[in-house]
């Protein structure tokens, strides 16, 4: 996935939701591509320390996951993420709708 995006964009990849946290408290970014399933902390985990620190809380925030069942999509769409993607997407189009947000944005 990071090659799909990094012809476009800037890539920083975390392997957890806490190395995401310290990536971020170092590096500034206008997007943050967030999986559901991640070792230490859930996304929605995550998503949610994000949205309560002052240096994140305003940074754009898209699921992009493999989870596809409903208890799962309608938790996370509760906590109001920008968009919920899914990694069983054909490339191009999760790169369009990345491209489609910032068009909006």
């Amino acid at each position: 996935m990071k090659n799909w995006f990094s012809e476009k964009y800037d890539v920083f990849m975390a392997n957890s939701g806490v190395n995401a946290i310290s990536l971020l408290s170092k590096t500034k970014v206008d997007l943050i591509l967030l999986d559901y399933e991640m070792p230490g902390a859930s996304g929605l985990q995550v998503f949610e320390m994000l949205k309560s620190e002052p240096s994140t809380q305003n940074i754009p925030i898209i699921f992009l996951t493999a989870k596809d069942d409903k208890d799962t999509v309608m938790k996370v769409l509760s906590a109001k993420p920008e968009k919920y993607l899914l990694k069983t997407m054909k490339p191009e189009l999760l790169v369009r709708s990345v491209d489609d947000f910032f068009k909006g944005y």
